[in-house]
């Protein structure tokens, strides 16, 4: 069930060995895994000859699992879609295999072969420098690499070969100084020409993702830009790389030369392919995965998690910590009232009152989630420090370093500062100075043309001639209804523009009370993480920060608090974070902080190569916003050639709503397994939602939580009538989650118990309906038997490595398989054999005239409660008390029981329990099938690249009168240790004459014939005559595909 931890490369070298041989190369210096999905998958056949030297190879400058990964990319890249375009490959290894060699040897295999440009795209120019010494260490020392932002448009022709090296935000950037070339996006296809037939890596290609964004956001440019590239280059040979690449279908859109949708595939646009793999859940991303490898464009690996720990650390909430929380929150309820009450005072428009509360609710996140980490803080400086002391070395991952808010502080202080920088009171100051609907009253009036200064009450002619052009110019400005008011004929006209001025002044004076709460609270907000955390673990000489921000606030020996730039005399800002690296890797500092910056590329693993050996330990201080950032983090210090595996630890603290970000993170995870690696279980080991949350308050101030709930914006309250009505959007998870971070401590805990026992309810009474999403469900486990009765094989037409000739290639087989879930005599007698318990045995019961016998085990001795064994069924899923099975039953020595026994058990092959108690069955009478206590199964399989075909048989089922369908993704193994995926279950039979039709993805598995992936999908019951017709009409169509 769990990642299948077999070195890949005892299989993978035997393998290309046998068919292509020659020498493939020594084994990796570490184990590396595949997940027990794709590991059942193997690639097509080798037939492409590599082209790199030989001492490449044999002095394992390149080893046989980065050679495999070369040789098949090499082998996909002679393949053309049916478009026209050449095809690309996905490399999907995790963080840490080895993915810059394979890269670079896939750009010298190209190069010796007389493609000698290429293009490499990163997210970083400091990965230049890995990227020369990637090719350095497999001795393409003669291939030389350019960083595209150093090439002018004047030298551009000067660069004859090698590779370009850029970001992708160069990619989008725009020349400042005009030249030849306005952006380098033009730079870049003059240079690569119109037949450009060379590389192009697309190295950790998920910042190209949300090229099709969700909702009414806009595609990004970098995805645009990538995407765009590709088409402009039809013949190149394109290599997409990341750990993250596909972490959900929907940012896999600039993917679109792996030819899964597209011109001559069964989805035209990449929408209907998102539509398909969407709507069938978590299962159909593993199909996805798996599909790819078996069509030989996708390869993932990951290294072996032996020898890390995970370590999760509860820390504690102090007295004076929950203090400042719930003042804070008390702080943010209060800024929503006065938020909503000056919005109403200015009668603002409802697309204005949107922008305000998108801003305050995104600054309320961003506020408690700084609260959560400072609660850490003090635990992280004393583990580090304990484990310094312990001859490790410490690598602690943040993802915001507040540097912004620095900046500002710093301006406003005329370039002085007094104390660190509290990041979290410059969120809430930032947005009430910025997005309060509080104009500025000298501002407003002078554009209105009012004079302040003018005491006297105008006369009626001129507050009306005012009013007209305060109405003309007051529609543009402000969206603000009140300020342009008429004067009703009741209330003297003079008093509109008075009414006005109070609102204003209203609003005005509501944010300067908000902002001098604020600086009250901020005595006791907590400082800079960042700044504190370097503080407090001996300054910048001891920690080595990799971070991108510029500079940051240190503690002098006097005491004072100043700003320094991080820039160093001899050490330029550009290359800053490699020499910290450095000096981390050669053991000068033993404590390195990273954020996001430093999230992608760099090595701090205990390498072998390296001075610093010692074991690292990696702190996640600050859980990362989405799953790829997280699997970045954590690839920096468990990754190949390393001495020792790394230490981890998850700090999280006893704040409830903190969960938020640990739930994300693990969903994001399942998620990323599913795609990534082809089982969403991958990910298990680094799932956070295992952790234990255990709250000692109870739920049971129902009128507390009401109120917070409205702190939070959850439950709304009218004005007039007072009568509460949920929020529109109160069914949102992640809604939820965010918002009740900003209520009281015990509030907040106590509702996510709650919340917390709700769910896995909800859950499990899914689980029962056959309502929730499992992914691949393991069936023929336990007692199951699955037998392979009969193979039947298909051909079905494919693209070539030439151009649009059709082959035909063997990509379906048609299996029988059974299934049998009941026990024999024999399995019985074995059972019985361990039992010890007094009332252990067989029982006889008696129905209807007729005796059947049952196995019993007692396995809760304090509650009576017995395991129960039936001839049909095997292990029985509900436990019984003593009490009810001696009320039905009458125990029995096993003589006297093995004849009902075996009765029973040779009866239900065919017959269900209706007939078998009653002599007849009244669904089986009408012509329908029953399977109600059925021992044997049998299924027909149609196996193979089912993601080719989903579409049209799913057309075929849902034609079919009646059919009501539901997909589940299911395994089975046979008796023979046969790995078995099945992907779509159409129909269950018990009749021989009247076979069910299953459609299972298929794979070949060593050392023989291995069933994979699927699609299970229950038929309704037919009507008497029809029933065979309709059953020999799918198979045909099945065939006909």
């Amino acid at each position: 069930d769990s990642v299948v931890f077999h070195s890949v490369f005892g299989k993978f070298v035997k393998l290309i060995l046998s068919r292509l041989s020659v020498r493939i190369g020594l084994r990796h210096p570490d184990p590396v895994v595949e997940t027990s999905s794709l590991s059942s998958v193997n690639p097509p056949d080798v037939w492409y000859r590599l082209s790199i030297p030989e001492e490449t190879i044999d002095r394992g400058w390149l080893s046989a699992l980065q050679l495999e990964a070369i040789t098949y990319a090499a082998q996909q890249h002679e393949t053309f879609l049916p478009n026209g375009d050449r095809a690309a490959y996905l490399i999907g290894d995790g963080a840490g295999v080895g993915k810059g060699r394979t890269i670079a040897g896939i750009i010298y295999e190209n190069y010796l072969l007389g493609r000698k440009r290429s293009l490499w795209f990163s997210v970083s120019n400091d990965l230049k420098y890995d990227a020369e010494r990637d090719l350095r260490d497999i001795r393409a020392k003669n291939i030389q690499v350019y960083s595209l932002n150093k090439i002018s448009s004047k030298h551009n022709g000067s660069v004859k070969k090698g590779v370009i090296f850029a970001t992708y935000s160069s990619l989008i950037g725009e020349s400042q100084s005009g030249g030849k070339y306005k952006t380098r996006f033009k730079q870049l296809l003059h240079w690569c020409g119109d037949d450009f037939d060379g590389v192009i890596i697309f190295d950790e290609c998920h910042k190209a993702k949300n090229v099709c964004p969700i909702g009414s956001s806009k595609p990004t440019k970098t995805g645009l830009a990538v995407l765009e590239l590709q088409n402009k280059l039809p013949k190149a040979r394109v290599v997409y790389a990341s750990a993250t690449g596909a972490s959900e279908p929907r940012n896999m859109a600039y993917m679109n030369r792996l030819g899964i949708w597209g011109e001559g595939t069964p989805f035209k646009e990449f929408t209907n392919f998102i539509q398909a793999v969407e709507r069938r859940g978590v299962g159909a991303m593993e199909i996805v995965a798996m599909d790819m490898k078996l069509r030989g464009m996708y390869i993932a690996r990951q290294l072996s998690f032996t020898g890390v720990t995970f370590k999760i650390e509860e820390v504690p909430l102090t007295l004076d910590y929950i203090k400042m929380y719930n003042k804070s929150v008390h702080l943010w309820v209060r800024a929503r009232e006065k938020f909503q009450q000056a919005a109403n005072l200015m009668d603002a428009e409802q697309r204005m009152k949107k922008s305000m509360w998108g801003q305050f609710w995104s600054a309320h996140q961003r506020f408690f989630k700084y609260l959560c980490i400072a609660s850490k803080v003090r635990r992280v400086v004393q583990l580090a420090r304990e484990e310094v002391k312990n001859g490790k070395c410490v690598v602690i991952g943040l993802q915001s370093t507040g540097e912004a808010r620095t900046l500002e502080a710093l301006e406003e202080g005329g370039g002085e500062l007094n104390d660190f920088v509290s990041t979290a009171k410059g969120v809430l100051q930032s947005l009430v100075e910025k997005h309060f609907p509080a104009p500025d009253r000298q501002k407003l009036f002078s554009l209105l043309g009012i004079d302040l200064s003018v005491k006297e009450t105008p006369s009626p002619s001129e507050t009306s001639t005012e009013q007209k052009g305060k109405k003309r110019r007051g529609t543009v400005h402000m969206h603000m209804k009140t300020t342009i008011a008429m004067p009703s004929k009741s209330e003297p006209e003079e008093s509109s523009c008075v009414t006005s001025q109070d609102a204003v002044e209203d609003a005005q004076r509501m944010k300067r009370n908000l902002l001098e709460q604020l600086e009250q609270l901020a005595e006791n907000l907590p400082p800079n993480t960042l700044d504190e955390l370097i503080d407090e673990l001996g300054g910048p000489d001891i920690v080595a920060e990799m971070t991108g921000r510029k500079g940051r606030v240190v503690s002098n020996d006097d005491g004072t608090i100043s700003y320094e730039s991080r820039s160093e005399l001899d050490v330029p800002v550009e290359i800053l974070n490699l020499t910290e690296k450095q000096r981390f890797m050669d053991g000068d500092k033993n404590i390195a902080i990273i954020s996001e910056a430093a999230s992608s590329g760099i090595s701090l693993q205990a390498d072998r190569r390296v001075k610093n050996q010692r074991r690292r330990v990696h702190m996640t201080l600050e859980l990362p916003w989405s799953a790829d950032r997280a699997i970045q983090q954590f690839g920096r210090t468990h990754r190949s050639n390393q001495v020792t595996a790394p230490e981890y630890v998850f700090l999280i603290s006893e704040l409830a709503g903190e969960q938020r970000f640990a739930s994300i993170v693990a969903k994001r995870l399942e998620s990323l397994g599913a795609l990534t690696h082809g089982d969403r279980r991958a990910t298990e080991t680094r799932d956070l939602s295992r952790f234990n949350f255990d709250n000692k308050v109870r739920l049971d101030y129902t009128h507390q939580i009401r109120n917070g709930l409205i702190g939070v914006g959850l439950i709304n309250v009218e004005d007039r009538s007072g009568v509460l009505s949920l929020e529109k959007d109160y069914n949102n998870i992640g809604k939820f989650l965010n918002r009740i971070l900003g209520m009281e401590v015990h509030q907040q805990n106590a509702l996510f118990q709650y919340f917390s026992d709700t769910l896995n309810a909800v859950i499990q009474n899914a689980k029962k309906s056959g309502r929730y999403d499992m992914g691949i469900l393991d069936l023929g486990s336990g007692d199951e038997k699955v037998k392979k009765v009969d193979v039947k094989k298909f051909l079905t037409p494919g693209y070539s490595t030439s151009g649009h000739v059709e082959l035909y290639t063997k990509l379906f087989l048609c299996v029988q398989v059974s299934v049998e879930r009941g026990m024999s005599w024999e399995d019985a007698t074995h059972v019985w054999a361990d039992q010890n318990g007094p009332d252990d045995g067989f029982y006889v019961q008696v129905r209807n005239n007729k005796k059947i016998s049952i196995l019993v085990k007692e396995v809760n001795p304090r509650k009576r409660l017995f395991m129960v064994y039936r001839p049909n069924i095997g292990k029985q899923v509900k436990l019984e008390t003593y009490a009810d099975i001696k009320k039905r039953s009458k125990k029995v020595l096993s003589d006297d029981a093995k004849q009902h026994w075996i009765d029973q058990y040779n009866s239900s092959a065919n017959v269900c329990s209706h007939a078998y108690w009653r002599g007849n069955c009244k669904k089986v009478s009408v012509g329908l099938q029953c399977e109600i206590g059925l021992r044997c199964r049998t299924y027909y399989v149609l196996c193979g690249s089912v993601l080719s075909v989903w579409t049209k048989v799913e057309g075929v089922l849902a034609s079919v009168s009646g059919a009501n369908v539901k997909i589940q993704i299911v395994r089975l193994r046979t008796e023979d240790g046969q790995r078995i995926f099945l992907s779509s279950l159409i129909a269950t039979g018990s009749d021989p004459s009247h076979p069910p039709l299953l459609l299972v993805q298929k794979t070949h598995s060593s050392p023989s014939l291995g069933l994979n992936i699927g699609v299970r999908c229950m038929f309704g019951f037919f009507p008497k005559g029809p029933r065979r017709a309709v059953a020999r009409w799918v198979c045909v169509e099945a065939a006909r595909l």
